[in-house]
């Protein structure tokens, strides 16, 4: 996807996210994250928002630590919260393409990680804000969805401090059903090793459409469709929270 695609997103999902935060409480329990309030989430992300634009912003080329949550609550942390993803999309849409900065995952340059980083964030975290008004989350497109598991998969999950980890070696596919798009992720002691596509037999495959493997994945949401060792299943809902 381009970056364009990405901030359209980012757009979008920070409004949705502030229109449920606001329509439900910040005192509201967020169905999808057990012990959050919405406060919680509208602190977690604001702050994220902040500490990622700022390494657009100024050119910073090492990673550094986020800052602290605000002593804010009610409307008063909405509007908080509305003004860091204001700031943040405004960074990066008046980034320059080659802008230099600090990423954590592969990506053809700083300017489109942080896109597309950002935009994974808040939707998973506006599905956060939606379960905490009960009923269906928002759709998510299925282009984006393919995109968002794809750096689940590859980039989160090939990283050390990845833990979905297994003693004897296993095979998982991951395969969405409405569109072209799947992988194959190698389990051992060691990190995932994950690639696109694959034909060879596998011990588990997790099928269903886009949108709904991205949020099983971010474990917002059961597996749709589970085929042959539902230990594995199991272990990535245990394992692979980042």
């Amino acid at each position: 996807m381009e970056i364009s695609q990405h901030l359209h997103i980012l757009d979008a999902e920070g409004k949705l996210l502030a229109g449920a935060a606001e329509t439900a409480g910040t005192a509201a329990e967020v169905a999808t994250c057990p012990g959050w309030q919405v406060r919680d989430l509208l602190r977690h992300t604001g702050v994220v928002h902040r500490w990622a634009a700022a390494f657009v912003a100024e050119e910073c080329g090492s990673p550094r630590p986020m800052g602290d949550p605000p002593d804010l609550d009610g409307p008063v942390l909405v509007d908080w919260y509305r003004q860091a993803h204001a700031d943040l999309v405004g960074t990066l849409r008046a980034a320059s393409p080659d802008v230099q900065c600090w990423a954590f995952l592969p990506a053809p340059s700083p300017l489109a990680f942080w896109a597309r980083r950002q935009a994974n964030e808040t939707t998973v975290h506006r599905v956060d804000a939606e379960s905490a008004l009960g009923g269906t989350p928002s759709p998510i497109g299925t282009e984006f969805a393919v995109d968002g598991i794809d750096e689940l998969l590859r980039g989160f999950h090939s990283r050390s401090r990845s833990r979905v980890r297994v003693e004897k070696p296993s095979r998982l596919r991951v395969r969405v059903t409405d569109a072209d798009a799947a992988w194959t992720v190698r389990l051992s002691a060691e990190p995932p090793v994950t690639e696109r596509g694959g034909t060879e037999d596998v011990d588990c495959e997790l099928s269903g459409a886009a949108a709904q493997l991205y949020l099983a994945l971010w474990n917002r949401a059961n597996f749709p469709h589970i085929d042959g060792d539902s230990a594995l299943a199991a272990l990535w809902q245990e394992t692979s929270g980042v």
